[in-house]
């Protein structure tokens, strides 16, 4: 059964080209998936495998008090393996094919007022090349709305400051292109002209745009450690998530009248009723405005 998964992964990789990070989730999934067939259900043949077993699985998940995203993502990702073991008939039946996915709570992401945006990028300090740094990449955050695994495998040669863009490679290898704003190209300068060569060392030749103190890239849990860090200075209470910035760039951007099919492209979404989300959040903070402004609310 693992030699099975593995030659899924290998057509993820191969011929779907997902990232990295979608193909991590699969194969974590699909094998708490497996192990539960071979444990529980004492089974060891894929083609035996019948609706009842994964229903039984799923209801092992609720009961594991895993939530309605949680049990949705593993039900595609099974959907999907069971495709995959039929179209290269290694199963003779879709055991999967009348499995419902449940309805996600859609929650609406946190963001930041503009004022808490604002108080936030102004805490970096540039007296040091960790200030630096780290202005930098708040208000390329900010600027751009990539997601902060993509911030963290910028180059430098993805940065065109003169020309006031970047080139970004997002989920699928897909490029896109995000314009800079102008505080952005000015931090942005300061990293490049500066900050970023007191990070290089000569052990390592690393064209990452945002490198650690050992001169190798920043990772995603470096990020996140400044980020609480420089939240905390700054004296922000709401709890962040290394998206934060991300989702206020949308919402700031829709609520000061951009167009959604721009915003969508600039976060990289593929479908649409993804970026909408942020209209709902737009409608709800003119809610909490309006409760607490108006004298008859």
């Amino acid at each position: 059964m693992n030699d099975h998964l593995k030659d899924f992964i290998h057509y993820l990789v191969v011929e779907k080209g997902l990232a990295k990070n979608t193909i991590l989730s699969y194969e974590r999934d699909l094998k708490s998936y497996l192990t539960y067939l071979i444990k529980v259900e004492s089974l060891n043949d894929l083609n035996k495998v019948q609706r009842l077993q994964i229903v039984h699985f799923l209801a092992h998940l609720k009961e594991q008090g895993k939530s309605a995203k949680t049990l949705a993502r593993h039900i595609a990702s099974i959907r999907a393996f069971h495709q995959f073991l039929l179209r290269e008939k290694t199963t003779d039946n879709d055991a999967s094919v009348h499995i419902e996915s449940p309805q996600p709570e859609r929650t609406l992401p946190k963001v930041l007022s503009m004022e808490e945006v604002e108080t936030l990028l102004e805490t970096p300090k540039a007296i040091d090349q960790y200030g630096i740094r780290d202005k930098a990449m708040l208000e390329l955050l900010y600027a751009t709305g990539i997601r902060v695994s993509e911030l963290i495998h910028l180059t430098v040669s993805d940065i065109h400051l003169s020309m006031g863009f970047i080139r970004c490679i997002g989920k699928g290898n897909k490029e896109r292109i995000i314009p800079l704003g102008k505080t952005a190209q000015e931090a942005l300068g300061v990293y490049l002209n500066g900050g970023r060569s007191m990070f290089v060392s000569p052990k390592h030749k690393d064209d990452t745009l945002f490198l650690n103190h050992h001169g190798k890239g920043l990772t995603r849990q470096g990020f996140w450690k400044i980020l609480k860090k420089l939240a905390g200075e700054a004296g922000i209470q709401k709890e962040l998530t290394p998206h934060t910035l991300r989702h206020s760039f949308a919402t700031h951007l829709l609520e000061n009248g951009a167009d959604l099919r721009a915003v969508q492209e600039m976060l990289g979404h593929a479908d649409i009723s993804t970026t909408q989300i942020y209209t709902h959040v737009s409608k709800a903070r003119l809610k909490d405005v309006y409760k607490q402004f108006h004298p008859r609310a």
